[in-house]
């Protein structure tokens, strides 16, 4: 578990500098129970703005706030991972040229338009759900992270992954 949180957030835990041989695998199967913590921490950042008052501000704050902790605490691993995807598919060239785009430290016009979009409908979509807000975000942090643990079945798109 605490591999994972070492990999998969920006939370220190300590632990060992190199990996062994199956850590990594291993820490994967661990994800879900990562994004129970990170849903629940964003809950909670959801919860206590609502403790306030109601109304669409606050829903909106409290998702604004959540999303972006999130976000944080994962290091923007995601929004990262989705920005060079955008860019590479948006590219429109052979699939070599866009994996090498989806390699580069840069973002393109299509990964921003991606992480907008993206983050705008989290958060819109949070604030919709109101009295289920917080349930629905630990819902989707351990549901996303789910999907990742049954994608490692997948082939990789280049041979060294």
């Amino acid at each position: 578990m605490r591999t994972a949180v070492s990999l998969f957030t920006v939370i220190p835990v300590g632990g060992e500098a190199e990996l062994g041989e199956g850590d990594a695998v291993r820490a994967v199967l661990w994800m879900p129970v990562v994004g129970l913590l990170l849903g629940l921490v964003g809950a909670g950042v959801m919860i206590g703005v609502s403790a306030g008052g109601s109304g669409a501000p606050r829903r909106l704050l409290g998702a604004a706030l959540a999303v972006g902790l999130i976000a944080l605490l994962t290091g923007g691993l995601h929004l990262d991972g989705l920005a060079d995807t955008a860019d590479g598919f948006g590219s429109r060239r052979a699939p070599a040229d866009a994996l090498a785009i989806m390699r580069r430290s840069d973002v393109g016009p299509m990964g921003v338009a991606a992480l907008v979009l993206v983050l705008l409908i989290q958060v819109t979509a949070l604030a919709a759900v109101s009295d289920r807000a917080a349930a629905s975000l630990v819902l989707a942090e351990v549901t996303g992270r789910v999907a990742v643990v049954v994608a490692t079945g997948s082939p990789a798109a280049r041979p060294g992954g």
